[in-house]
């Protein structure tokens, strides 16, 4: 039985869909103003070895993924360098494209960019302004999070800090980790010079950030999922928006399993601009790295745990799976009949895989077990080689669990 960590909860659970075998997931896209950096794919990584494992376990899995096209941050970025929004953000979608072809990702059934989310976000809005949750102040749409229960729930935010006198924040994000206490924007009457606008049945204007992920899941998957993902970063904020405005508008529980990966640092230090250390997958593939190598140094260590990018660190952990490949490819396979334990063991991938992948998605763990039971295999083989008939049994066991490492095999 898979067991996740829940951040509402704070503890391990059971996971149990709502229907039956059919799973429905929101995972959080990129906001595609600038290239996603080696830390943004560790999120999505963790999120596609997810649906792989899944769909491994026997699930039906149907998922849906934003893109932020539109938002404070990209109008300013169009506007420093003398461009239009959407060509910047085509130019970055390209790119983004290609990474996930390169890393071979699952993709969503439902890839969305905000810009294509606009009746679904009109509709969300005239809900919550006729329940009173959300109103309209020159133009601007902001929601009231005193209107509903429980707000700021996965935080756990302490709403007796909550200001006695009325505050509106209009910007779509605010840096640092900090609460912004009060009612916070759903759409911005901007007019045309800050960037694209839509002229609709509340006015002309643009969907704020904190409304776009609702309204791609409502347009894509309904009024609830089963799991939302993002990473750890969302916690403030930004998913306790989302599940405020999900819920105000449909009256109903928005996921029941939430999930965040932990950061990726480079020699101990955040990723900045300011302190030139982003580093790009694409780097790391002009240096000569693969894909799958890349894929495998961000997915071996756990998901939920920091990860220290430096160039020593990388190559060790690479190491890892180029020993693992060539342990399966000095199998010998010759022997005129079956080894008894190595049939025994050839039985067990499986199930030693599982039991790991089980726990939170501990993939490390899960690959280590795999290759404790491959180096088991190689040194019985060198005494009793296998059948050529178990060496066909170790090969597709192993397929089967590459369907979620997707690192053993080079192609």
């Amino acid at each position: 039985m898979l067991k996740i960590y829940n951040t509402m909860a704070r503890e391990l659970e059971e996971f149990r869909p709502r229907n039956g075998k059919n799973v429905k997931i929101f995972t959080c896209g990129p906001s595609i103003y600038q290239k996603a950096h080696l830390g943004n794919y560790r999120t999505f990584l963790y999120e596609d070895l997810l649906v792989r494992y899944l769909k491994f376990s026997g699930y039906h899995v149907e998922r849906a993924m934003n893109l932020t096209d539109i938002e404070d941050k990209t109008i300013s970025e169009a506007k420093k360098k003398g461009v239009a929004v959407h060509e910047l953000t085509g130019d970055v979608l390209a790119i983004f494209r290609d990474s996930l072809n390169g890393f071979d990702f699952v993709m969503p059934e439902h890839l969305i960019p905000a810009t294509e989310s606009i009746d679904s976000t009109v509709k969300i809005i005239k809900t919550l302004v006729e329940k009173g949750i959300a109103y309209e102040l020159d133009g601007d749409y902001f929601f009231d999070p005193l209107k509903v229960d429980n707000f700021g729930k996965l935080f756990q935010l302490d709403m007796k800090r909550w200001p006695k006198e009325k505050r509106r924040f209009r910007r779509d994000t605010y840096n640092g980790n900090r609460w912004n206490l009060g009612d916070f924007i759903l759409w911005h009457a901007d007019g045309e010079e800050y960037g694209p606008v839509w002229d609709t049945e509340i006015g002309k204007g643009r969907p704020s950030w904190n409304i776009q992920d609702p309204a791609i899941v409502v347009m894509s998957l309904g009024d609830q999922v089963d799991i939302n993902c993002g990473g750890i970063d969302n916690i403030y904020r930004h998913h306790d928006y989302n599940i405020a405005v999900m819920e105000g508008y449909s009256g109903k529980d928005y996921a029941n399993y939430y999930m965040h990966g932990e950061h990726l640092v480079v020699d101990g230090i955040s990723m900045s601009k300011s302190r030139g250390n982003i580093v790009y997958p694409e780097d790391l593939v002009k240096k000569g790295h693969s894909w799958k190598e890349i894929r495998f140094f961000l997915t071996y260590r756990h998901y939920r745990k920091k990860l220290n990018y430096t160039e020593e660190h990388f190559n060790k952990t690479v190491k890892i799976l180029h020993d693992f490949r060539n342990s399966i490819d000095s199998v010998n396979g010759r022997g005129k009949k079956d080894s008894t334990a190595a049939g025994e063991l050839i039985d067990n991938i499986n199930p030693a895989f599982s039991e790991q992948l089980d726990k939170d998605l501990s993939l490390g763990k899960g690959f280590d077990a795999v290759y404790t039971i491959v180096k088991k295999l190689e040194k019985i083989s060198k005494a009793e080689a296998l059948s050529e008939n178990q060496l066909k049994s170790l090969k597709s066991e192993l397929k089967k669990i590459d369907n979620v490492l997707n690192v053993i095999y080079p192609t």
